[in-house]
C-alpha cells in the first residue's frame, strides 16, 4: 500500500475566510503545523509567548511578524526563521495567500 499523498497549499475550492491550523505531524516533543492564514494577524495587543521553540517557514505570500521593542521582519514566500521559546511575537500582517509551516520543538 502506497502513503497517502497531502498537498501544502489549499485548493481553489477551499473556504477562505477564516484562518486554518492543520497538524500534519506530532510526537511528545516536536509538532508540525500548516497554517493558512486567508489575511488574519493577530489580535491589537496580543502576543505570542510560547514554551517551545518555534522554526517557522512562510511558503507562499508575504507577512510582517512582530517581536517586542518594535522590531519587526519581512517575510516573503521561502523565507524562514526560527523563534526561540518565550520570544514575544505577534503577525502583524500577513498577504491572502500565506501559507506557513510551523515546527515547534522542545528545548535543545
Amino acid at each position: 500500500m502506497l502513503p497517502e499523498i497531502h498537498h501544502l497549499f489549499p485548493s481553489a475550492d477551499t473556504a477562505q475566510n477564516a484562518e486554518q491550523i492543520n497538524p500534519l505531524f506530532q510526537t511528545p516533543h516536536l509538532r508540525l503545523e500548516q497554517i493558512i492564514s486567508y489575511g488574519t494577524s493577530s489580535a491589537e495587543n496580543f502576543w505570542y509567548d510560547q514554551d517551545e521553540n518555534e522554526w517557522v517557514l512562510l511558503a507562499k505570500g508575504e507577512a510582517v511578524l512582530e517581536f517586542e521593542q518594535d522590531r519587526k521582519v519581512l517575510l516573503k514566500a521561502g523565507d524562514y526563521l526560527l523563534i526561540p521559546a518565550h520570544e514575544r511575537h505577534r503577525v502583524e500582517s500577513c498577504s491572502k495567500d500565506a501559507v506557513w509551516l510551523a515546527l515547534f520543538f522542545d528545548k535543545c
